[in-house]
């Protein structure tokens, strides 16, 4: 199971039409029952996007247990931030999900985004609270 969501992951970077490159690692656990995942995209405005993640294999499903999205302009400067770090116990009822933004960023995506991003979706199919 474990392996065919790490497959699901390859091809949805292969898949994403904005992406001009990717390098991601993956290393899985001595069970086989675990992933850790690490990489970026770079994308055809010379943004980029980070990626981390650590998921296991539950009994029926796979759980990402931890994943961490920065996604920075083509200087460096971040955008945004998605992580479940538990590190922001001040957000409300929202456990340790969170996202951090620049308060002065507009970030403009191409009006076909949302059907050329299955990324974020596939990442994180199943989190834990």
């Amino acid at each position: 199971m474990i392996r065919r969501f790490v497959e699901n992951c390859e091809k949805a970077i292969a898949a994403t039409p904005l992406a001009l490159s990717s390098s991601v690692q993956k290393q899985f656990g001595p069970d086989g029952k675990t992933v850790y995942l690490k990489g970026s995209l770079v994308f055809t405005d010379s943004s980029i996007l980070e990626l981390a993640l650590f998921a296991s294999e539950s009994r029926h499903s796979v759980v990402v247990d931890k994943y961490r999205l920065h996604y920075m302009d083509k200087q460096g400067r971040m955008l945004f931030r998605y992580d479940n770090a538990p590190h922001h116990d001040e957000l409300p009822s929202s456990g340790s999900k969170h996202s951090h933004a620049l308060p002065t960023t507009n970030v403009f995506l191409p009006t076909n985004f949302a059907q050329t991003r299955p990324l974020p979706r596939l990442l994180m199919p199943t989190q834990k609270e």
